[in-house]
């Protein structure tokens, strides 16, 4: 059996939820992918030990995503407490070798096989070879440039969600006083995660009841003017961080947005001011007009990636 054959475990790991599935070189396995919900489990080992339960079958490899800084065969959650260990993983599994990635590296790994009908595109043309840059949406927020590497591509890792938040005008070093007030500093994902608009939503309405972030697209949907006006505002700081991103690693391939957050976000991008947020760089702004950016509604990128990361592995 080559390599390609083999069938190997890949795994996503959330914030709020784990999802797991089978592959065989970059595909998976039709019926093989389960979600799991982390509040139901003390640790990573027993999500694993539940869906084997579930699926008979002893992989030889595995790749883990997750969400959170990854050294070596070690990684911490970031926004779940979880310990991981990749030894203690593959004892409690069965599994005889095991990779971790950062989610955002497994993303990357993802965007070069990624098919058009899973793009939603928001700004641009069609995107041209060259780097690429995801940035992920969600329970937390990070990003990871996709770098051309002869025939293939290298994925750094990163921690770009608790970079400090691009700041613009009075309305935003008033937010970034609040925010550090409350957390310390005003990092990137004290206000574009979901928890992030739940607390942007707070800055703007100290006098309302406060709102889940699902309730707060409601209501921007619905037309509520102060929803929509915290949904303008985070529009704008998302295109801020997007251009600012965008000029360290020159993403000529693609801007890609991923996440729960950023899907719901894509059918208000273009009327709260994305455009306009995104190319205003002054003396810049001509050269990041020619950054496309797309939405990936693919839910399932990363455990994809994590597919393709062990495809291109030696055996």
């Amino acid at each position: 059996m080559t390599q390609g054959e083999t069938t190997v475990l890949v795994a996503d790991v959330g914030g709020t939820n784990t999802r797991v599935a089978l592959a065989q070189g970059r595909a998976l396995i039709e019926g093989a992918t389960q979600r799991f919900r982390n509040a139901e489990f003390d640790g990573l080992e027993a999500v694993l030990r539940a869906y084997l339960a579930r699926h008979p079958v002893t992989p030889a490899r595995a790749a883990i995503a997750l969400a959170g800084p990854v050294q070596g065969d070690r990684a911490e959650m970031t926004n779940l407490g979880w310990h991981v260990q990749a030894p203690d993983l593959a004892q409690a599994s069965g599994i005889g070798h095991i990779a971790l990635l950062n989610d955002l590296q497994a993303q990357g790994h993802a965007m070069p096989y990624l098919a058009q009908s899973h793009l939603r595109m928001v700004r641009g043309a069609a995107p041209q070879p060259g780097t690429k840059l995801v940035i992920g949406l969600g329970t937390g927020v990070n990003a990871a440039p996709i770098y051309p590497l002869g025939a293939g591509h290298i994925v750094p890792p990163a921690e770009a969600g608790h970079i400090h938040l691009p700041l613009k005008g009075a309305e935003d070093y008033r937010l970034a006083d609040w925010l550090t007030a409350q957390r310390g500093f005003a990092s990137v994902e004290d206000v574009l995660s979901g928890a992030g608009l739940e607390r942007l939503y707070a800055f703007h309405s100290p006098d309302h009841p406060q709102r889940e972030a699902g309730a707060i697209m409601a209501a921007i949907a619905a037309g509520d003017g102060q929803a929509q006006q915290v949904g303008r505002h985070y529009v704008r700081l998302l295109a801020q961080l997007c251009a600012d991103l965008a000029l360290t690693t020159l993403p000529f391939g693609g801007i890609y947005l991923i996440g729960g957050v950023a899907r719901a976000f894509g059918p208000f991008l273009a009327d709260f001011g994305f455009e306009q947020g995104f190319t205003a760089m002054g003396r810049f702004s001509e050269i990041v007009a020619r950054f496309p950016v797309a939405i990936v509604e693919d839910d399932y990128a990363a455990l994809s990636g994590c597919a393709a990361y062990l495809s291109g592995q030696v055996a």
